[in-house]
């Protein structure tokens, strides 16, 4: 039986990680985002994806992309069976290979399935040589592809975006809503209810959800769970491990040892 969820590593290749989800009954989320550009494939049974202010139903042989920020789900639909591979990416070996992100956040199309699917296997082959050229291969041919009739990402606000950067610039600082209004010159009842239509998430869901990501960096450095706790403005380790198998369906032991 295929394992319910295992994250692959290679240090050869520090910019890229995977996930391998057998059961994604076991695997659920809470609303959330990634620092990396995010592509994966639906492999078994059906899922709700909601993106942004999008929801979808996907199936087996659908991709999905999810771009840096953009808060996100995937979960089964009424307890079904379904299974995934993911694959994270780090922005600065994209953009060093003059990668843009792409404007849809799903895709049909079975050449694209195909040729992730064999990204997945040379990653996951035990001696695999040639891994990065195969990546460098795979993302320069992503633009052609896509399909053009995918949806697209939601219209930016100035402010809400300022808002959103100034929470990311100062995750780790004790924030509160007051800081956030002042910085993007924003009441708090409009920044409430404005930025979760924008992002899907309130302004302290938002950076949590920061949070989580800056744990996640580190532990994937290997250091230790309470040190990267209490650095992330989490009370404690238990108060971190809540979070993280919120946001990730992951302990954060589980996924610093892959």
């Amino acid at each position: 039986m295929i394992e319910a969820s295992r994250f692959w590593r290679d240090p050869a290749l520090p910019f890229v990680e995977a996930r391998r989800v057998g059961d994604g009954r076991q695997v659920c989320y809470a609303a959330h985002s990634h620092e990396s550009f995010s592509i994966g494939v639906i492999t078994g049974g059906r899922s709700s994806y909601l993106t942004g202010n999008a929801r979808h139903e996907v199936a087996a042989g659908t991709t999905v992309l999810m771009n840096p920020g953009v808060v996100h789900t995937c979960n089964p639909i009424d307890g079904q069976p379904w299974s995934y591979l993911m694959l994270f990416v780090d922005m600065p070996w994209l953009l060093a290979r003059g990668f843009q992100l792409p404007s849809v956040a799903l895709s049909a199309s079975a050449a694209l399935y195909g040729q992730l699917l064999g990204v997945f296997a040379g990653l996951f082959e035990p001696r695999g040589e040639g891994r990065e050229a195969q990546l460098e291969a795979f993302f320069r041919a992503l633009p052609q592809l896509l399909e053009t009739d995918a949806s697209g990402q939601p219209a930016g606000h100035p402010r809400l975006e300022l808002a959103a950067a100034f929470i990311r610039a100062h995750r780790l600082d004790p924030l509160t809503l007051e800081d956030m209004c002042a910085a993007a010159g924003l009441s708090r009842a409009y920044l409430i209810r404005a930025f979760g239509k924008r992002f899907g998430l309130t302004p302290h869901a938002y950076l949590l959800d920061q949070r989580v990501q800056h744990a996640r960096a580190q532990l994937r450095a290997g250091r230790p769970i309470a040190e990267v706790a209490l650095e992330a403005g989490f009370a404690d380790q238990a108060h971190l491990q809540r979070a993280f198998k919120r946001h990730l369906a992951a302990t954060p032991g589980h996924y610093r040892n892959g």
